[in-house]
């Protein structure tokens, strides 16, 4: 276990979203069903209460928290995509039943956990020392809804 895990808060679907999310990386597993001894305001003795997982080897903890969470693009979770079809993979799964895009890479899946999903070749291009270039790639990025690294690529090189 990490010594630090962040904790997403489900109204009552840790157990479902955790093993939607392992399904989606490698290295990634259920660990731990922890269910409440007792009755709580998110449910009754013997109710999963607790979920631990472990997606692309980051520990993670879900929990039933029992009323809806607010969740803002304040605190997100990126996955660093080694290419186009991983970006499209993974974004169109986590948009299934129900997830919604944002700008600029951004998603909430059905539970309203936000993502970044950014191809590595992007960060790349960013991070390059051709600052006109990172330039340019930066605004493609500004125009888009789920990030295109072969359009991106072209405003790098200038085309």
């Amino acid at each position: 276990m990490s010594k630090i895990s962040p904790c997403i808060w489900f109204v009552n679907e840790a157990e479902a979203a955790a093993k939607f999310y392992c399904s989606l990386l490698p290295n990634s597993s259920v660990d731990t069903v922890q269910r409440s001894p007792i009755d709580t305001p998110s449910g009754k003795a013997g109710d999963v209460l607790v979920v631990g997982f472990t997606l692309a080897g980051q520990s993670f903890i879900g929990l039933n928290g029992g009323s809806p969470a607010q969740f803002s693009h304040a605190v997100s979770f990126t996955i660093h995509c080694d290419d186009q079809a991983e970006t499209d993979r993974l974004w169109d799964a986590l948009l299934a039943n129900g997830g919604k895009p944002q700008q600029c890479g951004w998603l909430n899946d059905r539970w309203g956990v936000p993502w970044q999903i950014v191809p590595k070749g992007f960060t790349e291009m960013v991070a390059s020392d051709n600052i006109e270039g990172s330039k340019r790639a930066m605004t493609a990025m500004m125009g888009m809804v789920k990030l295109d690294l072969a359009a991106l690529k072209k405003a790098f090189d200038g085309g």
